[in-house]
């Protein structure tokens, strides 16, 4: 995947892709020409986390410890007792107090300002908090909060993150909490305090909006998901931002003004008429990533699968067989794996326990270079990661956290047929699924002819392999069976007719509550083929 030959000398280490429309706004990264990771927003389902509302008190639940809040979105929002912050309470009292009950915090119809934590789920209306924050390029302001200073746990060096909090410490604002983000590791006290100035100016202006706003409406909108992910992805390892299109170009091109002036010189306008994300490939990578396989370069694969309880990735030699020793073989396909697994988790935004199933080895040694390799390449993750050490039985445990939804889960539904499984009954089984039913019927409506509207492959079958079931089923009835072919059934269904037309009365219990049995499937209003 490469760029037109006339745009630049060689490939940049690190490129950032921007396309936005009125539909929908995609951020990929690239690293050596190769996706890295993908963001995707779209304008209907666009994301309400960190947006800031002035609300009311609409109901108080001291049985859950919670409240219902009304910000003027379809369901009233979800406000935990803990992320109640009262503003008469020091921070002190808070370590050596009781926590306060709901009731002594909130009372119906009091205002309150809130901030979005978790977007609505189905019946669930948002979460939000009372401690509102105000993320910058380097700095987080907690501007009504008891914290004091902090620093980005992904900073790790002591003195660094020492010389930081007593930076945070001496430019907090009083009354307001600080918090150094991982990006500002290595900047110094101008560039923290342009940082803060930013962010205060912002506070001030969120503040004028609150005075003005009545209950239950939104007081500050957070950044479009393109200028977040410049926010928190763009810094000098980044070589060029290519933006599509002129207006998405001169907003993106402003926001880097203000926010880092050094940048700015790197958004360029990409106008070309193919599509940025089309033309660099990013389109392809996307349909990849909804591939179970992932094929690497030596021959080996790695197989991923996503379940409610965690995510599976297994390893294997596949078309690979090496040159030499099995042990130099598995030790080759699990060092390939491991760099491409921690891609993939990237650029699917893969989250919470992962476990990896490498290919046993039995050196020590080997392990542990394996494990090396897995580290260093997760290192390059802005996401918190956990890992630990490989098992006896060659597994490796991670933890992932969770910032989005995964790139399957924003990009398509659960199969209706197969309800997400993945896996729908063969035509052998339906074959005997429908045996059963026909004797059945043989047994209530004896010598009366029948006739079967179901998939081809399924009349196929018993018309040829399972032909011994169709003369089964005509002897016990003293009848014949007219198999009907229908290619708009799927391949598990199929209805059972009397002559006249009229579908016969279900034999069989529902598969699930509200269920249609087989025999209670109604015909299509096609011609059938037969």
């Amino acid at each position: 995947m490469t760029a037109p030959t006339n745009e630049r000398a060689k490939p940049a280490n690190r490129v950032m892709l921007i396309e936005c429309d009125q539909h929908q706004s995609r951020v990929a990264i690239l690293e050596d020409d190769r996706p890295a990771e993908i963001y995707l927003e779209r304008e209907e389902k666009r994301t309400i986390v960190g947006n800031i509302y002035k609300g009311k008190v609409s109901r108080v639940l001291p049985g859950m410890q919670a409240a219902f809040i009304d910000v003027g979105l379809e369901r009233n929002a979800f406000l935990f007792v803990g992320e109640v912050m009262d503003p008469q309470t020091s921070y002190d009292d808070l370590v050596r107090e009781r926590a306060p009950t709901i009731g002594e915090l909130l009372a119906p119809g009091q205002e309150l300002v809130l901030q979005v934590l978790k977007d609505p789920l189905r019946e669930k209306g948002a979460r939000v908090t009372t401690e509102l924050t105000l993320p910058g390029r380097y700095l987080v302001l907690l501007p009504k909060s008891h914290q004091q200073a902090g620093v980005s746990r992904r900073i790790e060096e002591p003195e660094e993150r020492e010389r930081l909090r007593s930076l945070a410490e001496d430019l907090r604002p009083e009354g307001a909490g600080l918090i150094v983000r991982t990006a500002g590791e290595g900047r110094n006290r101008e560039e923290l305090e342009a940082d803060l100035a930013f962010l205060t100016s912002r506070w001030r202006r969120i503040q004028e909006r609150i005075r003005a706003a009545k209950p239950a409406s939104l007081v500050h909108r957070d950044l479009d998901l393109a200028e977040r992910v410049v926010r928190d992805v763009l810094d000098a390892s980044i070589d060029v931002v290519r933006v599509d299109g002129t207006v998405t170009h001169e907003r993106i091109k402003r926001f880097v003004e203000d926010m880092e002036p050094r940048l700015a010189d790197r958004i360029l306008l990409d106008d070309y008429a193919a599509g940025l994300f089309a033309r660099f490939g990013i389109d392809r990578a996307m349909d990849d990533a909804l591939k179970e396989r992932v094929w690497l370069k030596s021959g080996g694969s790695i197989v991923i699968n996503q379940t409610e309880a965690l995510v599976a990735i297994d390893v294997n030699t596949s078309r690979f067989v090496g040159r030499t020793t099995l042990e130099e073989t598995v030790l080759a396909t699990n060092l390939e794996a491991v760099v491409e697994i921690a891609r993939q988790i990237r650029l699917r935004n893969l989250g919470g326990i992962i476990v990896l199933d490498l290919i046993d080895m039995e050196s020590p040694e080997n392990r542990a270079n394996v494990l090396a390799e897995l580290t260093a390449a997760l290192a390059k993750d802005r996401a918190r990661t956990k890992l630990l050490g490989i098992s006896d039985f060659g597994l490796v445990q991670l933890t992932r956290k969770r910032s989005r939804p995964s790139l399957e889960r924003q990009l398509t539904d659960s199969c209706p047929h197969c309800r997400g499984t993945g896996r729908v009954r063969s035509a052998p089984t339906v074959c005997l699924d429908l045996r059963r039913d026909l004797l059945e019927s043989a047994l209530r409506r004896p010598g009366q002819e029948l006739t079967v509207r179901l998939h081809p492959d399924v009349g196929a079958r018993l018309e040829r392999g399972d032909r011994l079931v169709l003369e089964e089923v005509e002897a016990a009835l003293g009848a014949t069976v007219l198999l009907v072919a229908d290619p708009h059934r799927r391949l598990d269904q199929y209805e059972i007719l009397e002559p006249a037309g009229r579908p016969l009365p279900a034999t069989t219990p529902n598969p699930e509550p509200g269920a249609p049995t087989r025999s209670q499937i109604p015909p299509r209003d096609e011609s059938p083929t037969s």
